[in-house]
């Protein structure tokens, strides 16, 4: 149900229920989890999610079973994206509907091909998401186009997430790849803490970062390129 490829610094994560147009169920709820922490525990700097063939991600699996088994393991994956110190860039391949707006969301950066369409309509199903998934989209994407999704049930395509902010750049897989290759040769402390503070972390792991940022040696590596005048070479240390 997941491949994780490794290139160099980046790995993708692909969502391979294509036969379902990578709808989540529990399985696939816990893979993702799972997948995200072993890519990290490999020292992945960067980690991309995608989905196999024409969809990123439909939504939930309508055909599986709703209980409180299935949203644990949703809405832990989702929250736990939004806490793991590294960079993650949503592919978006084609729709990302529901949960798959969920996804998008949870991660830092979203990529949108020309197929690439986003939608949370749970007015249409009657269904209901979490605080945090209309919330994020509100900062995301503005309070204006968090009620039209909400509200209304509208579907943006990618020229309208583009516009609001929901999607941060037009392209590819190939494309995504690219942009995380350029953010995997960051420093790794100073996006992690970025990445906290950005997610709402709380203070006292907010200074822990801060104050870890200023102690390490990426900090010195950094002067000590500019000197030599090249690039830094980090090591998150």
């Amino acid at each position: 149900m997941i491949e994780t490829t490794r290139h160099g610094a980046v790995a993708v994560i692909e969502l391979q229920r294509e036969d379902r147009r990578n709808a989540l169920d529990l399985g696939q709820c816990k893979a993702i989890h799972q997948s995200v922490d072993q890519a990290i525990d490999a020292q992945a700097r960067v980690i991309v999610i995608t989905g196999k063939g024409t969809a990123f991600c439909s939504g939930a699996d309508l055909g599986g079973v709703y209980g409180d088994e299935f949203l644990y393991a949703l809405y832990g994956m989702l929250h736990h994206l939004t806490e793991v110190p590294v960079p993650l860039i949503a592919a978006v391949n084609g729709p990302a509907i529901g949960a798959g707006t969920q996804l998008a969301l949870a991660c830092d950066l979203r990529v949108a091909d020309a197929t690439a369409k986003f939608a949370v309509p749970t007015a249409r199903n009657g269904m209901a998401v979490d605080a945090w998934t209309i919330r994020t989209l509100a900062d995301v994407a503005g309070h204006g186009t968090a009620r039209r999704f909400m509200l209304a049930a509208e579907t943006f395509d990618r020229e309208q997430a583009l516009a609001v902010g929901l999607a941060d750049r037009p392209g590819t897989l190939d494309d995504a790849l690219v942009w995380a290759h350029k953010i995997a040769a960051l420093a790794p402390l100073a996006l992690a803490h970025n990445k906290l503070v950005l997610n709402g972390g709380a203070d006292e792991a907010v200074a822990a970062s801060f104050a870890g940022c200023w102690a390490s040696q990426d900090v010195r590596e950094a002067a000590l390129a500019r000197t030599e005048k090249r690039s830094p070479r980090f090591i998150g240390r």
